[in-house]
Parts: C-alpha cells; structure tokens; sequence
C-alpha cells in the first residue's frame, strides 16, 4: 500500500495536540502503512496565546521555533492557506513569498482556531491581538510613566498612571494583574508612588466568572484587589477618546491607556476555504469530528462546533478541551484508516470544573467535584499553570 499524507492545517494548542495525537495512534498500524505529516501556519512559530499577556508587562518571547517543539516527525510549510478542495484531496495555498501553491492529502485536520475580537477603528485603545500588539501595549505604559515622571500636574500625572482593561474573562484578569505589578514597580524605580498606578478591570456583567462557584469569586476578587486591580462590574468601555474611557452608564475613566480584550470570534478564514460552516462561522463536524462531504477531512478545537449528541451540550472552547478532543480525534482517525467503529465525542463530566488562573508570579487553582470546592493560592498554583501551559505548547 502507498504512504499517506496527513495535513494540520493550524499549529495552536489543537493543532500540536492533533498532531502528536495522531502521530501516536497510528505509529504502529497493522496495515504497515506510514504517514507523511505536514504543518501549515502562517506564522513562523507556534504562537503561545496563553502566555499573549505577558509581553504586555515584560520581555518574553511566546513565539516558539516549530523546532524546538517537543514533536518530531513532521514538515513544516509557513503559508496561509486559501482553499480546500476536497474533491481533489488538496489544499491551496499562499507561501510567504506570495507565491500560490497547492499540497495534496490524504487526511486533513482542520485546527485554525479563532481570533481575538476587534472594535471599531474610532473606538481608539489597542485590542491584544498578537505578540507585536502585546509589545505595543508594554511600550505604550512604560512611556506613560516616563512621562507621569516629569509631570508637574496631579491630574494628568494620575491619568498617564491609569490603564483600563476592557473585557473581565480569564484574559483580562491575568492581563490586569500582571500589568498592576509590572507597573508599580516600574513606577517605584522611577521615583513615582506606586499606590498613584490605578488598573482598572471593566466587567461587562453582575459578577465575574458566573460559571464558577461563590466561594472562589470571592477568593479570585480578593486575589486581584491585592495586584492592585479595581473591578467596576456591569461596566462596558464605549470608546477611548483624548485620553477619557466612556463607559456605558454615561461616566468617564481618565486613563492613559484602554485594552480591548472583549472575547473571540471563528477565524474568518475559514469563510474562504469551502468547508461546510455554521451561520456563526464555525465548522460543521459530525460526532467524531468529521467534516460532512469532504471525505478524509477532521477538524477540533474553537473553529469547529462540536456537540454531544446525547446531551445537546456544546462544547466549550478552552486549551483543555481541545486537548481531549487531539486524544479522541488520534483513535479516530485510527479507527478511520482500519475500517471499523471510531469513537464519538463525549461531553466533559458535569459534575467536574477546574480553572486555573495567574496573577504575576502567584496564582489560583480551583476545583470543584461533586459540590466540594478545592483552592490553592500562592506561586504554587502559578507554577502549576506554567506546567499545563508548557505541557500544551509541547516544549521540550
């Protein structure tokens, strides 16, 4: 029999997991065919989107080399890629010279993922997109407070120390509390009184993380008040103009920077590719990730809307799921290539939550089963999540 070819299209957290889990499933298959594996991503290295905060508040580089992945055995093509056609088993693609080509397939995952929501252009303030738009933000305040510095006025001085942090997820806690630290110290050694910093977190709703139970809200609010984060809950950011935030309720917050972190949207791309989508712009997969009518073709992770058949309950879009999602997809695929049942998306277990959050050095761990709830604070829990975010980008 001929080798395969396998294609990822997307080399996030599902596209790693996909990668690595299928690579493992099918190593040893008893057909003794072998599978080529080839990455395609636009970006010269895996983005680490879960660490996006940090270059906000200080220098990290989260752009890993494909090389130094904790993953062999696979080509890697930098390209965006254009068209699936699947009636020919091939995709279309523009390499970074702008040049079109086309790779054939024999299987193909789907793992582009999703983008960082946008406001309009006169809204003003900077949306953390990217790692150029982290960087911006970090010289942006830094710059303020080199200019708070020199400022004779109180008024001004304290709005060139202020920054406002529109969206109130598990992203912008982390990215109010890193920057809270960062600037009190940097405020410090510039001979500014860092209790003058004001980090403002806007929450859109009554209380923050609905999702989670009252015991850790109160433990995480406490948390970040001690960062020196404000929460302003049921408060929305309408627009950043000559240096005043308006907010929904018709005040103002003087501020010499507004974040945009007002949650994801499917990655437009996928509009392009003629894949069957959803009216909201995700791809449609049956319940073992297959794509209908495009024979060969998977896709996880946030671009494609993947629900359990049994309980309705669509699946949320985290790091963790998508890598129980690689493990599944690996003996499907399996399964697939054998010609026998594969298995069927499950949804995770209701009576089990986890999060875990940072906040700086330090951070929290919750989890609660069976109605029981279980918290850790300190820089335990913050080298816990720097374990799982490692773990998820495959480094070695």
């Amino acid at each position: 029999m001929s080798d395969l070819t396998c294609i990822i299209i997307g080399g996030g957290y599902a596209g790693l997991g996909a990668l690595y889990q299928v690579q493992s499933a099918t190593r040893e298959m008893g057909n003794g065919r072998r599978i080529r594996f080839v990455m395609v991503d636009k970006q010269p290295g895996h983005v680490r989107k879960l660490r996006l905060f940090r270059p906000t508040s200080v220098e990290e580089e989260i752009v890993i080399p494909w090389s130094d992945l904790n993953i062999g055995g696979f080509e890697f093509v930098q390209g965006t890629v254009t068209a699936v056609e699947s009636e020919k088993n091939c995709i279309n693609y523009e390499d970074v010279e702008g040049n079109d080509a086309c790779i054939h397939y024999d299987l193909l995952v789907v793992t582009v993922g999703s983008i960082v929501r946008r406001p309009n252009e006169d809204q003003g303030g900077i949306a953390l997109t990217d790692p150029q738009t982290a960087e911006a933000i970090r010289e942006c305040w830094q710059g303020n407070l080199r200019k708070a510095a020199e400022e004779t006025n109180q008024v001004e001085q304290k709005r060139l120390m202020t920054i406002a942090v529109a969206g109130a997820g598990i992203s912008g806690i982390e990215t109010s509390a890193d920057l809270a630290i960062a600037m009190q110290k940097e405020a410090t050694a510039l001979g500014l009184d860092a209790s003058d910093v004001s980090v403002y977190l806007l929450n859109a709703q009554e209380r923050l993380l609905p999702e989670v139970s009252e015991k850790f809200r109160r433990k995480l609010a406490h948390e970040i008040g001690e960062c020196g984060v404000t929460v302003l809950h049921n408060c929305k950011a309408i627009r950043e103009k000559g240096g005043a935030v308006m907010l929904n309720n018709g005040d103002s917050l003087e501020a010499g920077l507004l974040i945009w972190m007002i949650g994801l949207d499917p990655n437009p791309g996928l509009r392009s590719l003629g894949l069957p989508l959803t009216s909201d712009g995700h791809v449609l997969v049956d319940e073992s990730y297959r794509v209908p009518g495009a024979p060969g073709v998977y896709s996880i992770g946030d671009c494609a809307k993947i629900i359990d058949s049994k309980t309705g309950k669509l699946e949320q879009k985290t790091c963790f799921e998508a890598g129980i999602q690689a493990i599944r997809l690996g003996k499907i695929v399996r399964a697939d290539l054998e010609g026998r049942p594969a298995p069927i998306h499950k949804a995770s277990k209701s009576n089990f939550a986890a999060y875990t959050i940072g906040l700086g050095q330090k951070g929290l761990v919750w989890i609660r089963k069976w109605g029981v709830d279980i918290i850790m604070t300190g820089k335990t829990p913050g080298k816990i999540k720097k374990l799982i975010e490692d773990k998820a980008s495959y480094l070695r």
